[in-house]
């Protein structure tokens, strides 16, 4: 099972969005038209070379300094994400604690986030140590290739395969499912994000949920 993680299992109300502007307008002097940006479903350095790209700096002027961007933002994240910040969406906790207790169920990330991003966030909502392996934005700037790094990783820590519609993805946006078809996996669609349930019907998803309450989110993921 690989759960994305904003608009799926948490929120930070724009936090992470801010941070990432604050530390694009360091590296680069502008954060592009961050406010107005439609971030879900997007890895983070393809949000970085769009957002520059609306700003007028073309990919080969940003490439080089996307790691020191990446950096400022991871700084800026911890900061915001301290106290309260991150909320944990309706009937998370609930459904991770039984999906673990379920037998031959194994859970994973798929997320656009870079790596650190992604332990930040889910660090700050308590919910870091919930998932053994994950695939991320740090590792393909296409989120359409983090399926097959994810069955690459739960073979390395599990030693099975996965494959076809034993790998589930769970998500919120348009890219989770897209990835899911491309990846030849299994696609788990929650409108708990940005993206109306309108919109992740008419993709055609093995299900589709209004949040991740047990018990219907539960049968919808084991299928």
């Amino acid at each position: 099972m690989l759960f994305d993680v904003d608009g799926t299992l948490v929120s930070t109300g724009g936090r992470a969005g801010a941070a990432l502007a604050s530390a694009l307008e360091e590296t680069f002097g502008t954060a592009g038209p961050w406010e107005s940006f439609r971030y879900s479903g997007k890895t983070d350095p393809q949000i970085v070379f769009e957002l520059m790209g609306l700003a007028g700096l073309p990919r080969s002027a940003v490439e080089p300094r996307l790691p020191a961007v990446i950096a400022h933002y991871l700084g800026r994240l911890r900061d915001a994400l301290s106290g309260d910040a991150v909320q944990v969406l309706p009937g998370v906790r609930e459904l991770l604690a039984e999906l673990a207790g379920t037998p031959g169920v194994h859970l994973g990330l798929l997320t656009g986030n870079v790596a650190p991003g992604a332990a930040i966030k889910l660090g700050a909502a308590g919910l870091d140590g919930a998932f053994a392996i994950g695939a991320y934005g740090s590792d393909d700037e296409d989120r359409n290739k983090l399926v097959a790094v994810a069955r690459d990783r739960a073979r390395e820590h599990w030693g099975d395969e996965f494959a076809g519609f034993r790998t589930v993805v769970i998500g919120d946006a348009e890219a989770d499912v897209a990835c899911a078809r491309a990846g030849g996996a299994r696609s788990v669609a929650v409108a708990s994000g940005w993206t109306n349930r309108g919109q992740l019907a008419s993709l055609g998803p093995d299900a589709l949920l209004d949040t991740l309450e047990p018990p219907a989110a539960l049968a919808a993921i084991l299928g």
